[in-house]
């Protein structure tokens, strides 16, 4: 019985780290082999064994293995950072080049602008595979999706590079009196779950900041004016209050849940 008990805790630990990290449950069985040809015996043996092989396959093999399957690392730049870099850690930065060539693109619009605006990137996609699930999201599953944070700004009105939560999800910048309340429409209709990010916050941070209009907006046009760019996703709310008109902004739908804590872009 106690074999059997081992096994299932194995097996669960294996999902999981599968399904955050895409490589972490691989990785955890070749920690056991690693494990069983080190000859000394030393306390966390088999969490240095994991760290090292984890590190070395998101850091040198998973990079080679994702051209393969038409991926690479979403490339940096002194506007394009991840929000936090568990992103980076967890696998979960991976595009096609051609996503990786558009962020380059709108990171250069940017810049000529003169823009204080950086795009902060949340969850991208996983390395390997089409068609394997990033969750919680729906369909961050093909290298051509990528989430950005909101802009915010400090009670000076200076824009800074940071978010409202721990995980960059979660912290919504709500509908005003008399604006669209879509989160509402949406959970009367029976989708409860319209706000569930509300619960993937790994804390709130940074009370003082406040949701900057006009970054936003910068942000936005920038993501819209490009051919490549299919549809963006917005909250109604922070579209009709952004004043943005283009019909690549889009409304997600109930069944998904609510983009006023970050933007969703994919491209065709």
């Amino acid at each position: 019985m106690k074999k059997y008990r081992k096994i299932i805790i194995h097996a669960i630990v294996f999902v999981i780290l599968t399904l955050l990290t895409q490589i972490g449950g691989v990785v955890y069985l070749m920690s056991f082999v690693f494990c069983g040809r080190i000859k000394y015996s030393f306390p966390l043996k088999g969490l240095a064994a994991f760290l090292i092989i984890y590190a070395l396959g998101t850091f040198v093999t998973t990079p080679m293995l994702a051209k393969l399957f038409n991926r690479e690392r979403i490339t940096h730049y002194d506007n394009l950072r991840p929000a936090n870099y568990m992103t980076v850690l967890m696998n979960r930065n991976y595009v096609r080049p051609e996503v990786n060539s558009y962020l380059k693109s709108v990171s250069e619009q940017l810049k000529e602008q003169d823009s204080k605006v950086c795009m902060r990137y949340l969850d991208a996609c996983f390395p390997l595979i089409d068609g394997f699930p990033l969750l919680p999201h729906l369909s961050h599953n093909d290298g051509k999706k990528i989430d950005l944070s909101l802009v915010y700004e400090n009670t000076g009105g200076k824009i800074v590079n940071s978010s409202k939560s721990v995980s960059g999800y979660g912290v919504f910048e709500g509908p005003r009196i008399g604006e669209v309340n879509q989160n509402r429409a949406c959970q009367t209709a029976g989708f409860s779950l319209y706000d569930a990010p509300k619960y993937l916050t790994l804390g709130s941070i940074n009370d003082d900041l406040q949701f900057s209009e006009n970054g936003t907006r910068q942000l936005m046009d920038a993501l819209t004016q490009h051919d490549a760019v299919d549809k963006v996703f917005l909250e109604p709310h922070l579209k009709e209050r952004l004043r943005l008109k283009h019909n690549k902004i889009r409304f997600q739908g109930c069944h998904s849940v609510r983009h006023d804590d970050h933007i969703h872009v994919q491209l065709r």
